[in-house]
């Protein structure tokens, strides 16, 4: 299969290159594309040594598949056209997210609504990771309302957000100075900034909303109350998430804990007893999402539930689900 990276040298281009090696997806050929900056220079991946090239229309347009690791805009003026040359796209912007012909699939939740599309939309990283293992309580306790906050790492404004994280952090513990940013609205090193994306007039930020309309359109709740506090963090690249869900049937921690054991695409790590619970630096570069610490929520009375939620933001939260979206897609030879 001819496959195109479109993005290539950003954190989630590179991650996706290394995700369809290692689930051996059926590559014959890769072409890497990225800015006119990059272009012409080689890079190495595990199909060998490759030339990075300026994408144009006329380069890609003979491509099966093409997975975008690049801007909402760059996207909107681009994906649509090289779906419309019969290529399939998987699009890891917020461009086509809410639009009503466009998928926004998280295969383990809603694979079938991939069909006969050409262009699949993946979804805000905090999102993919959320209702991985919320669709699973929902099909077995139904939904009535979920409260989250969201610790965010630095990899979720790419790859200048990873590296002023580290520069800073050295900036601060060997060079004695205090930290700066340009990246984050406010030095992320030591610190934790209650901000991702502007805010809304809702108070709410865009981060913060996006939880909200991706999580009704991917599990087919349009109603479903959402609320989302999302802060970033000073860790590299994996998201926490502390979930509270209101459910319609009556749940257990228990009844909870089998659900999830059991649940495609989630690692149960619940063991408070030997101090076993999800964590940033077991969850990072794992394709599962880790759950645990879960437990009752007294607010909700025999339907309330509490849990926490660790996932890599770089894989299930973007490179690794655009790749199964692209494993599920009806993909033809393009002539």
């Amino acid at each position: 299969m001819r496959v195109g990276v479109i993005g290539a040298t950003g954190a989630v281009g590179k991650e996706i290159v290394e995700v369809l090696a290692r689930r051996r997806f059926p590559v014959t050929e890769l072409k890497l594309f990225a800015s006119t900056r990059s272009a012409g220079t080689k890079t190495k991946t595990p199909f060998g040594e490759i030339i990075i090239e300026a994408y144009s229309l006329e380069a890609a347009r003979h491509l099966d598949l093409a997975l975008l690791a690049v801007s909402g805009d760059f996207a909107k003026a681009h994906a649509r056209a090289l779906a419309a040359e019969g290529v399939a796209v998987v699009d890891n912007s917020s461009a086509f997210r809410l639009e009503a012909d466009v998928p926004l699939v998280v295969p383990e939740v809603n694979a079938e609504a991939i069909g006969d599309h050409r262009l699949i939309a993946n979804p805000n990283c905090t999102t993919a990771i959320l209702v991985v293992a919320l669709e699973p309580l929902r099909r077995e306790f139904g939904l009535r309302r979920v409260i989250v906050s969201t610790y965010q790492a630095a990899s979720g404004a790419g790859a200048e957000g990873m590296a002023e994280l580290e520069r800073e952090t050295r900036r601060v513990l060997v060079e004695g100075q205090p930290a700066r940013n340009e990246v984050f609205a406010h030095p992320l090193a030591f610190n934790v900034i209650p901000q991702i994306d502007s805010f809304q007039p809702n108070g709410y930020t865009r981060e913060e909303m996006k939880v909200a309309w991706e999580s009704r359109k991917i599990m087919g709740m349009p109603d479903l109350p959402v609320s989302c506090t999302a802060i970033r963090i000073p860790t590299y690249r994996v998201h926490g998430e502390a979930v509270t869900i209101e459910t319609k049937r009556p749940v257990t921690p228990e009844a909870a804990r089998a659900v999830l054991a059991r649940a495609a695409g989630v690692k149960l790590v619940d063991d408070p007893a030997t101090q076993q619970y999800p964590m940033p630096i077991t969850a990072t570069g794992q394709d599962d999402v880790e759950a645990g610490r879960i437990r009752a929520n007294p607010v909700f009375g025999d339907c309330g539930l509490d849990l926490f939620l660790c996932g890599d933001q770089l894989l299930k939260g973007a490179a690794l689900n655009a790749v199964q979206i692209a494993e599920k897609m009806k993909i033809g030879v393009v002539a």
